[in-house]
């Protein structure tokens, strides 16, 4: 490997379209904490008594980019006649430099089943058109900013809208929540109410000097700036509530990078839930393959349905509550460590 944002390769192609459904990680691969477990146990019981688990509808739209260039945006919405409840656009990942929409089109036709409006987004890629990760950066705004719109229009307002991607994707969703545009400050408002992070790089300090120059040569970051990228810098309170979903033999962000963050964001007085897929490499999420797909769905599902929705406090247990501050036997903290 030459770089540390070198992403594996089924996150810079289109993913199998198997859809066999493997259950070992609810048997106990999984490691997460009991909150989500009852989060989970809810919104499975909020889908089937609300959400027809029908075909949805599908369509492809074109957002201007930074450059005023279009970029595709693949749409998904609930069956008709379903109101969405919430909506999330998603970014592919492939190192800045590879893949396209299609990269989560699984992701985002499973959560249109759940009522959940979603949206696949395109933006440039360096080497191609963009010259930079700047110029990733700033199409990832305009997309979430083009969403907003195609969301309004739906009846969702900001307030029920996420970002997230997977791997490079995610830490586009990242820094467009927590940094403002054109300068290294923190973002004033986030443009989203939460963020969905599959396999996200945080923490961009926490290579090695020579890693660091590759991945910065690499994504077109000035030497030495690094640290104006990188996620786990600008945590501060008032950040969205977010999911990350993270295998633990990732290799491309390692899981203690991931869960510095997560300490981070818990001592700054945010929501942000990790879930840990034990044995999972880099991009495990996708179908077929790992045996992860359904479970990834089932949480971001629970997770944007349990935020995003109205009265979310009303939905949250005082199991959760008290998961945050406390280790159950065997399994990963979700508050400092």
């Amino acid at each position: 490997m030459t770089t540390t944002w070198q992403a594996h390769p089924d996150d810079t192609l289109p993913p199998p379209s198997s859809t066999r459904v493997t259950r070992r990680t609810r048997a106990g691969r999984l490691s997460v904490d009991r909150c989500c477990t009852a989060v989970l146990r809810n919104v499975r019981a909020v889908v089937v008594e609300c959400v027809l688990m029908t075909a949805g509808r599908e369509s492809s739209t074109t957002y201007e980019a930074a450059d005023g260039s279009g970029l595709p945006m693949l749409l998904f919405e609930p069956a008709e006649g379903v109101q969405p409840v919430a909506g999330i656009v998603m970014f592919h990942g492939g190192a800045l430099r590879r893949g396209s929409a299609d990269g989560l089109v699984p992701h985002c036709r499973r959560l249109a089943a759940r009522g959940i409006f979603a949206a696949s987004a395109g933006y440039r890629l360096i080497g191609q058109a963009a010259t930079n990760i700047d110029d990733c950066i700033a199409d990832a705004r305009r997309a979430i900013e083009h969403f907003s719109g195609l969301s309004a229009l739906r009846g969702l307002d900001s307030s029920r809208l996420a970002s997230g991607g997977s791997s490079a994707g995610g830490h586009l969703a990242l820094v467009a929540a927590m940094i403002a545009p054109d300068s290294p400050l923190p973002a004033p408002e986030p443009d989203v109410a939460a963020v969905v992070a599959l396999n996200p790089v945080v923490d961009l300090l926490a290579y090695s000097p020579e890693r660091r120059r590759i991945l910065e040569q690499d994504a077109g970051i000035a030497a030495g700036r690094a640290i104006e990228y990188s996620p786990i810098e600008w945590v501060r309170p008032g950040n969205p509530p977010m999911l990350i979903q993270h295998g633990t033999h990732d290799d491309v962000a390692p899981i203690r990078q991931v869960r510095r963050f997560r300490d981070a964001m818990a001592q700054a007085g945010n929501d942000c839930l990790l879930l840990e897929y034990e044995h999972a490499g880099h991009a495990f999420h996708y179908p077929g393959r790992t045996g992860h797909f359904d479970d990834v769905i089932d949480a971001t599902a629970a997770f944007l349905l349990d935020r995003l929705t109205p009265a979310p406090a009303a939905r949250r247990t005082g199991v959760e509550r008290q998961a945050r501050r406390a280790t159950p036997p065997g399994r990963q903290s979700p508050g400092p460590s």
